[in-house]
Formats: structure tokens, C-alpha cells, sequence
């Protein structure tokens, strides 16, 4: 038998006993509660009001929140920004740091179902002076010599999980990873979102400055021919007054759309985590085909699979629920085992020999007597905080679902308001040119074209902010409805599998 047959036989030897434990450990069952999942509680379909009458909810081919945002924003522009976004975000790069730590936290707590071996080896050297034994040649007292070498494995602090108490821990720390993956997607979803928006308040703000500036260089106009009308004393008093507040509302409107224009592009920037490229900068001109009109909206049930603030409530439920079987398992005994097996010698040359094998095991059992008070106001925290998570989770959905009700009724009204809008100026637009024309004539004077004109760009105005709230309509639609949290549209045989990692 050679030595290394010798380490074999050894290793079984001593360590059998801790792999049928082992094998036990892994057989046994958890004390983890069954999981049910709570009720929704909403209804199965969207408000049946006017203003959600025209709402499509049979299912689609491909739901919203698997529309990929790249297809969803059909500006090149606005698609770069928001690829910007998610490479320097400081939030977004927190939830993928969170999902990296509890990925890391929960391979620590698979690892602790395997006992861990550590390999060493050893040697010393020891001379102890010998006063009591026989002198030497010259009569001093002589010296010994003690040589020592050791190879060993041995395991240390294994606890054998024969309750289910590491396993209840590892599955509380698998589902809180998952719960982490979800809050990702969801702080993408967020920020796509919000970065989508603030671009268009941006573009909304250009717009609108560069139609405050026509109203005062009218404003400024009318002013002008009214003083002068008053100089030459056809105009009262009261008529240059009222051309003078309508002169300084015009430039107290100006101003306040230069700042919200500046507070749109620095909130653009916070969330690009740089300063907006010039070349991507939002301009004041409306596109409406900024992203898509219409996207499917599906049943209300959808929600509970296609957005991730929901799935991640689940998991977290999940994880609570887990913590009760590691609750459970406290009550019964915490089995160690600490052992090594291996060689020592007094010569390295006979470390190998079979009579130099050696081996130990330390089985422990820690059985709690007198700290069931503490374990079973652990067991009633842990089930508290699981009934709060189930609540949690009803609070959740609910709120999705009123997000989504809010998201379709806005898109609905917003249209009939901007319908509303748009008669709106086409018939100021046309008083305008009557009027312009009877000016032209010599019918109508200065003031009056600057009146109507004045009209005119306050109806734009209010146009503009209509034609931007449809998009946002839209946009807070897609968010949502889960959609965001991919590039590029998922295939639905791949959109539940991805979505739940």
C-alpha cells in the first residue's frame, strides 16, 4: 500500500461519520412556511368612466414593459441621452452595486452548506535542556532534540444543518437578491423615465421662451405706439397704463420661463451625471413623434408579472417568510463538528507511514434551555415583519394599479384637451390675419394687430404645453405599465424568464 492509499483510507475513516451527517443535513427539511401569495386585490379590468372608453385591454403580443426603450423613443437624440444616463448615473449605479452585495451575500450563505476543509502542514524543531538526565562527555547537563512534522485537513465549525436553519438563511438571502435585481430594474425604469421628461420640459421650456419673446417684442411694440399716441395727446393715460402692465407682464412671463428652462437643463444634467453634450441639446421645436403613440395595455393582472417594484415586493416577501423557518430551527440543537485527520512524525521521512497517521472529530451539540423566552419573541418579530411585507405587497400592487388608471385617464382627457388647444389658436390665428390685414388696409390700427397678436401667442403657449403633456402622458404610461428596464424588446417566450432573472 502506497502512501497515498494510506491518506485515503485515513480521510474515510475519520471524516465518515461527518459525511453521512452531511448527507442527512442535506436531505432534511426546512421549517420555511408554505408561500401564498396575497391577494391582489384590484379589480380585473380598468374603470369602465368616459374617460377610459376607448381603452383596448385584451392582451397583446408583446406587452408594454417589453417594448424595449430604444423603440419605445423613436428621437436619436433623446435615445443617446438616455444611454448616457444609464453608463453615469449615481442612482442607478447604487442599485447595481445593491444587487452585486446581496449576489455576493448570498453565495457567502450558500457556501456555509459545505463544510470547509483547510489544508496545513507543519514543522518545528524544540531542544529542551536535560538537568535531570546524565551529563555529557565534559559533564554538563545535555540537550533534548524534539523534531516535529505534521500534515493535515480538518474541518472546523461545520454546522450540520439537520433543521433547515442554514438553508431557511440561504433562501432569505436568495430572494433578497432577487428583490435587489427588481429594484434595479425598477430604478432604470425611473430613470429612463425621468430623464425622457425632463428633456421634453426642456424642449417645452425653449418653446415656450421663444414665444414669451415674440410677446414682449409685441408688448414692447404696442407700448411704443401708445406712448407716442399719448405724447401727441390721442391716447389717455389709461391707455398707456394698460399698454405698460401688458409690457411688464410680458417680460415677468419671459423671465419665468428662462428659469424653468434653466432648472430643466440642470435637471437634465443631474441625471445624465454630466453636462448635456451641446450637440444633443433639446431644441424648441415639436416633434410628436417623439415616442410611440400607442402602446397596449393589457389586463390588470399583468401588472404582477411585468412590473418589477411588484416582483421585488414578492421576493422580499419571500425573504421575510424564509427568516420564519431560521426562526423555527433556533428552537432545536445546533449541531458542530470540528475534526482533522492527516500525519505527524517525528522524521519527514516517515511523515507518510501508516503508523504515523492521525485523526480527530469533535462532534458539538448546543441545545438552548433557558433562552425560550428570546426565541420565541425572535419567532413572533420574524412573523411581523413577514405580515408586514404581505402587506407591503398589497400596497404595491394597488399602487401600480393606480398608477396605470392614472397614466390612461390622463391619456385620454389630454387628448381632448389638446384637440381643444388646437381650435384654439387656428381661430386666433385667423383673428390675427383679419385683423393683420385691416391693418394692412389702413382699417385696424398698430394696436389692435399687437392685441390680437398678444392672443394669439398666449394660445401657442397654452398649444405648447398641451401637445408636451401628451407626450409625458405617454411616457408616465410606459413607466407604469413596467416598460424601461430593457434596450431592446424582449420575445414573448423570453419576457417572464427575464424578467424574474
Amino acid at each position: 500500500m502506497n502512501k497515498f492509499s494510506s491518506l485515503k483510507i485515513l480521510l474515510l475513516a475519520a471524516f465518515a461519520p461527518a459525511a453521512v451527517l452531511f448527507v442527512l443535513a442535506q436531505a432534511g427539511c426546512t421549517m420555511i412556511p408554505k408561500y401564498h401569495q396575497p391577494a391582489a386585490n384590484i379589480s380585473t379590468n380598468w374603470p369602465s368612466v368616459p374617460g377610459y372608453a376607448q381603452i383596448k385591454t385584451a392582451p397583446a403580443p408583446v406587452p408594454a414593459a417589453d417594448i424595449g426603450w430604444s423603440e419605445f423613443f423613436q428621437d436619436p437624440r433623446l435615445r443617446q441621452i438616455i444611454e448616457i444616463a444609464l453608463t453615469n448615473n449615481a442612482n442607478l449605479q447604487v442599485a447595481v452595486y445593491n444587487v452585486q452585495q446581496s449576489r455576493a451575500a448570498f453565495h457567502i450563505q450558500q457556501d456555509a452548506l459545505i463544510p470547509t476543509i483547510d489544508v496545513n502542514g507543519s514543522a518545528s524543531k524544540t531542544r529542551t535542556p536535560n538537568f535531570f538526565g546524565g551529563g555529557g562527555s565534559n559533564g554538563a547537563p545535555s540537550a533534548i532534540v524534539y523534531n516535529e512534522f505534521a500534515a493535515n485537513l480538518g474541518i472546523t465549525s461545520y454546522e450540520i444543518d439537520l433543521f433547515g436553519r442554514v438553508r431557511s438563511l440561504r433562501r432569505n438571502a436568495l430572494e433578497t437578491y432577487f428583490a435587489s435585481d427588481a429594484a434595479r430594474k425598477s430604478a432604470q425604469i425611473a430613470l429612463v423615465a425621468n430623464v425622457a421628461t425632463a428633456y421634453l420640459d426642456a424642449e417645452e421650456g425653449a418653446q415656450q421662451l421663444a414665444i414669451a419673446r415674440e410677446t414682449v417684442k409685441a408688448a414692447q411694440q404696442s407700448f411704443d405706439l401708445t406712448k407716442q399716441s399719448f405724447d401727441a395727446g390721442v391716447s389717455s393715460q389709461f391707455d398707456l397704463n394698460t399698454a405698460s402692465t401688458q409690457l411688464q407682464n410680458a417680460l415677468v412671463t419671459e423671465s419665468t420661463y428662462a428659469q424653468q428652462l434653466a432648472q430643466a437643463n440642470d435637471e437634465l444634467a443631474f441625471l445624465l451625471g454630466e453636462p448635456v453634450p451641446p450637440d444633443l441639446a433639446p431644441s424648441p421645436y415639436f416633434d410628436a413623434k417623439i415616442c410611440l403613440s400607442d402602446i397596449p395595455t393589457g389586463l390588470p393582472s399583468d401588472l404582477l408579472e411585468q412590473r418589477p417594484d411588484v416582483i421585488e415586493a414578492e421576493h422580499q416577501l419571500k425573504a421575510a417568510n424564509a427568516n420564519i423557518g431560521a426562526a423555527r430551527a433556533a428552537f432545536f440543537p445546533t449541531i458542530l463538528l470540528t475534526g482533522n485527520a492527516g500525519y505527524a512524525s517525528a522524521s519527514l521521512q516517515n511523515l507518510f507511514e501508516p503508523a504515523s497517521a492521525a485523526w480527530n472529530i469533535s462532534p458539538q451539540i448546543v441545545w438552548p434551555i433557558f433562552s425560550g423566552g428570546t426565541l420565541y419573541h425572535g419567532l413572533q418579530e420574524v412573523k411581523a415583519a413577514q405580515r408586514a411585507q404581505a402587506a407591503n405587497y398589497r400596497s404595491t400592487v394597488q399602487n401600480a394599479f393606480r398608477e396605470v388608471a392614472d397614466a390612461l385617464a390622463a391619456r385620454e382627457t389630454v387628448e381632448v384637451q389638446l384637440s381643444g388647444d388646437e381650435a384654439l389658436v387656428k381661430a386666433d390665428q385667423q383673428s390675427y390675419d383679419l385683423t393683420k390685414a385691416g391693418f394692412d388696409n389702413g382699417v385696424n390700427s398698430a394696436l389692435d394687430l399687437n392685441v390680437t397678436l398678444e392672443t394669439l401667442d398666449s394660445a401657442r403657449l397654452t398649444l405648447a404645453q398641451a401637445q408636451y403633456l401628451r407626450l409625458v402622458s405617454l411616457i408616465n404610461l410606459y413607466q407604469a405599465l413596467g416598460g424601461g428596464w430593457t434596450e431592446d424588446t424582449v420575445q414573448p417566450q423570453q419576457s417572464a424568464r427575464n424578467r424574474r432573472g
